[in-house]
């Protein structure tokens, strides 16, 4: 068994402060989860009760309800706690369903690899 050093301690202090809070969760892939704290450990795999994931095309977004979800440390990028007394959006976005946010998701998708294909063929204009 080993000891914490340290490092581990610090790791951990900075994380029990934010414990049975409300946090937005960055992951590496780009996913943005919320959720209330419920536990942690040493390598930052953390526990979120109530999660949802917060999927955000243009003005469009949906909360997608996950539940109890758990999180591995290697995956976060950034942990932030969320003022419950403000709004956690601009007045501009709009809320629309899972299907809707699913047919937003895959038109961006669409466009993004129609650019990059047209970009592709026109690469040979590119002289240098």
């Amino acid at each position: 068994m080993s000891w914490a050093g340290p490092e581990d301690l610090f790791l951990s202090t900075s994380l029990a402060s934010y414990l049975d809070k409300k946090l937005l969760v960055l992951l590496r892939d780009g996913r943005k989860l919320l959720g209330i704290l419920r536990s942690f450990d040493q390598f930052a795999n953390a526990v979120l009760e109530g999660a949802c994931e917060r999927v955000i095309v243009g003005d469009l977004y949906c909360d997608i309800p996950l539940g109890l979800y758990v999180i591995r440390g290697e995956n976060v990028v950034l942990i932030g706690e969320l003022d419950l007394e403000r709004e956690d959006l601009p007045s501009h976005m709009i809320s629309v369903s899972v299907a809707d946010i699913r047919k937003a998701q895959k038109a961006e998708r669409d466009a993004t690899d129609l650019k990059g294909s047209m970009r592709k063929r026109m690469e040979f204009l590119d002289m240098e």
